[in-house]
């Protein structure tokens, strides 16, 4: 029975191999051919491929279903024409800016592609720290949510200067962290494979140097560039990138505990260069094959993966009125401009353009989009408007430098706590009212408004490639390709 049902499988599994490979144009079928050869040369040649695990980090996205697919293909193509195949980890980072709908994605994906019950694919979700079986059903637990929540608001809280709030200065720290120790989890794995850009891969680099900063773990070194070197980098950083924020009573361990290796053999396999073709191109296979569903405009956005374009015009349009001295409309407004240059200077078909302007365009309809999105960041991070604008204005950092202005602008009847505001924000006994003010206006427990207040002060980063970033989001354009080299001129 055994051979009869593993010839039934391996039949229906070559049943899936043609019919993705029925998707791939002559070019793709060629990167096909040179995925697999690398990753034959990468395990030691064909007669080892057998016992070499490769592990594929995927959000949902389209660009990481695309990945999965392309490796899903080349797994099944050795399979097919030797003894034994690689084996395949499938990881997903589970947290509070994972939406419902990437996780359908990768659902819809994993069938399609017959990984589920594949005795040579893992599927694992990582959720607050513990490693999982994939459940794209699975709730966000109140624990889980409240931790997303504290590191958001605690980055958030670190911004320097004139720093833009972005959300995804925190999903840059919680995936280093995931993908760091997720390649540790079971037996480990031999190689990680992904198709960021060289550019991407700097940018990220970049990004987690500054949130590592922010999170009191100091600077990555200068000659960090690339994902060939983003191990080392983590496990000289630790397991727990939150640590400079919390006690160490308060520190959370990865779980199950002593199910991870201490020494790391994983490597990283590049593939960017695998991934061939234009969007269009990609669509049927995406769509019609992977179940892979979303608004077309949101493929247009750049290179973030955790920005939505109503929230982040929310964002702009809350910091031109609470910060700017402008109008809400005028920040959101602006920020739409900017978004609709970015997407056609990269030449996005105007139906798609005309989509987005549908959406975010009307300035009659601006009062309801703000509802929309206020409602959206409370769903999804249990943060309310005034929560949002005291993150703004960071009053806390730097022993509360901005408090006052803080006050001023926002809650001009608290001036005359403002002794007593910063007694408490020293760890020093204050009125309950105070204290209980403190925590609803910026979500946070006092004793993390403490740790704000006395942690050092980040040094500026105004370099002139900085500059230049900022001049071209101001114009519209994409400063992504001029961050790639931030931190290279800055040394």
């Amino acid at each position: 029975m055994s051979t009869i049902h593993d010839q039934a499988m391996n039949y229906v599994y070559q049943q899936v191999l043609q019919r993705l490979l029925s998707f791939f144009s002559r070019a793709e079928r060629t990167a096909l051919q040179l995925l697999i050869q690398r990753l034959v040369v990468a395990a030691g040649g064909m007669e080892r491929i057998g016992d070499y695990k490769v592990m594929v980090t995927p959000s949902g996205t389209r660009d990481s279903c695309y990945t999965l697919a392309l490796l899903r293909a080349a797994q099944l193509s050795i399979a097919g024409r030797a003894p034994a195949t690689f084996q395949l980890r499938v990881a997903t980072l589970r947290w509070s800016g994972t939406g419902s709908a990437a996780l359908d994605n990768l659902h819809r994906s994993f069938g399609a592609l017959f990984l589920y019950d594949d005795p040579r694919v893992e599927l694992l979700m990582v959720d607050h720290r513990q490693v999982l079986p994939f459940n794209h059903l699975a709730p966000l637990d109140k624990d889980s949510a409240d931790a997303n929540r504290t590191n958001l608001l605690m980055m958030g809280h670190r911004r320097i200067g004139d720093e833009k709030l972005a959300l995804s200065a925190d999903a840059c720290l919680a995936w280093a962290e995931f993908c760091g120790q997720i390649a540790r989890w079971g037996n480990g794995v031999d190689a990680w494979v992904a198709s960021e850009s060289p550019r991407r891969q700097q940018q990220f680099i970049d990004d987690l140097d500054r949130a590592v900063q922010k999170a009191g773990l100091g600077a990555l070194p200068a000659n960090a560039g690339t994902f060939d070197e983003l191990f080392a980098l983590l496990d000289g950083l630790g397991g727990d990138l939150y640590r400079g924020f919390y006690a160490e009573c308060e520190w959370l361990c990865w779980r199950p505990e002593g199910g991870f290796e201490a020494c790391r053999r994983t490597t990283f396999v590049d593939i960017h260069d695998m991934a061939v073709g234009k969007l269009e191109e990609r669509w049927p296979l995406l769509s019609e094959f992977l179940g892979f569903q979303a608004e077309e405009w949101a493929f247009h956005q750049g290179e973030g993966e955790y920005a939505d374009p109503l929230v982040e015009a929310h964002l702009r349009g809350l910091e031109a009125e609470f910060i700017d001295g402008r109008s809400y409309d005028t920040g959101f407004s602006e920020h739409v401009q900017r978004v609709l240059a970015n997407m056609q200077q990269k030449r996005v078909l105007d139906p798609v353009c005309e989509q987005m302007i549908a959406r975010l365009g009307d300035q009659q309809r601006l009062e309801v989009l703000r509802e929309t999105a206020a409602s959206c960041l409370q769903k999804t991070y249990g943060l309310n408007e005034a929560q949002w604008v005291c993150l703004l204005f960071t009053p806390f950092i730097e022993r509360g430098a901005g408090l006052e202005r803080f006050l001023r602008s926002c809650h001009p009847g608290m001036l005359v706590a403002m002794p007593e505001l910063h007694r408490a924000m020293q760890g020093l006994h204050g009125p309950e009212q105070v204290l209980q003010w403190m925590m609803d206006v910026s979500g946070l427990p006092v004793r993390l408004i403490s740790r704000l207040y006395a942690m050092e002060p980040l040094p500026m980063r105004r370099t002139a490639l900085h500059v230049l970033e900022t001049a071209l989001d101001t114009a519209g354009l994409d400063g992504l390709d001029a961050g790639a080299g931030d931190r290279s001129a800055e040394r």
